[in-house]
């Protein structure tokens, strides 16, 4: 049976709408996403920071903050981050076979890779 010009254009309409819905949807879960991996995020960093301080549960936030103000902001902690900064964006394609854990310890992170069968 033939739809009329204004059946075709009222489908059309519903099509355009319930697209409309889809990318709002998609949308929505890109910034649950977004807000989600922040979040582990500032856990992970979190979580960094207490293990580095000794007692760190014990400071206020303004104290903690102020520690990082007074440790970061000096020229040569500065240049240090900038450093890091250059060189994360000019291998962020290429892994290492080896890197250093937080410890000051050298990993294998092939070999490591490897035995976990993620490689």
């Amino acid at each position: 049976m033939a739809k009329t010009k204004a059946e075709r254009i009222e489908g059309l309409n519903a099509q355009i709408q319930q697209l409309q819905n889809q990318k709002k949807e998609l949308q929505q879960k890109q910034n649950e996403d977004a807000r989600k991996a922040r979040t582990k995020r500032l856990v992970e960093r979190g979580a960094i920071l207490e293990n580095l301080i000794p007692n760190a549960a014990s400071y206020t936030n303004e104290q903690i903050q102020t520690f990082l103000i007074k440790t970061i902001i000096p020229d040569n902690a500065r240049k240090f981050l900038d450093g890091i900064a250059e060189s994360v964006t000019e291998t962020a394609a290429a892994k290492p076979a080896w890197s250093t854990r937080i410890d000051g310890t050298a990993a294998n992170v092939k070999s490591e890779q490897t035995a976990r069968g993620t490689e």
